[in-house]
């Protein structure tokens, strides 16, 4: 016993590291953050400095700001369903919240904190902003040549989105964990037990 006391206190144990999971989270939380406060901001500054239907040329022809009320989606699809988009930006968010539970993954992090903050970007549009409750239109003011006038939120759900497909040709699970994939060489996970970020 007295041999057991004296090597503890010769190797004191180690501070336990901060547990992963909480900077996982933490990486997740600060992305949505940004990317909400963002596009609020950048959507403040557009209604506060410019009249709706205003262009301005930024880097012409490539990049103009142009401050349009949209009611429908991308390339103004369902305009008169905008409760609709509502619904749908409202179960989103909910479910990436519901999958937090299974997040081990940085790169996964990364995506659903940018697709949380641009759809609560778009969803406050929707439910504060005129004609009325859950019926707002977004406010888009990025455009490009032949192209969808967009806004920040937007451009947070599209990156997001496309690293979502390439983790998924990965095969990088929302766990961290290697599947087999078309760009896969693990058929599952590592055998030492290992995580992929």
């Amino acid at each position: 016993m007295t041999d057991e006391l004296a090597a503890d206190a010769a190797h004191p144990a180690s501070p336990r590291p901060r547990p992963r999971r909480a900077v996982l989270l933490s990486l997740f939380a600060g992305l949505a953050v940004f990317a909400y406060v963002f596009d609020q901001l950048t959507k403040l500054w557009v209604t506060s400095t410019m009249v709706e239907g205003e262009r301005i040329p930024v880097l012409p022809p490539l990049l103009h700001w142009y401050y349009i009320r949209n009611s429908g989606a991308a390339f103004s699809i369902g305009e008169n369903v905008t409760w609709v988009f509502t619904i749908i930006m409202v179960a989103v968010s909910v479910a990436i919240v519901f999958q937090l539970r299974r997040l081990g993954s940085a790169w996964w992090a990364v995506a659903l904190g940018l697709l949380l903050g641009g759809a609560l970007g778009n969803l406050t549009d929707r439910l504060f902003r005129e004609p009325s409750f859950a019926m707002g239109h977004v406010i888009d003011f990025i455009q490009l040549p032949n192209f969808a006038i967009f806004n920040i939120a937007d451009s947070a759900v599209v990156s997001s989105v496309v690293l979502i497909c390439l983790l998924t040709l990965r095969g990088i699970g929302l766990d961290g964990s290697r599947h087999a994939g078309p760009n896969s060489r693990h058929a599952g996970p590592k055998q030492d037990g290992s995580k992929d970020v």
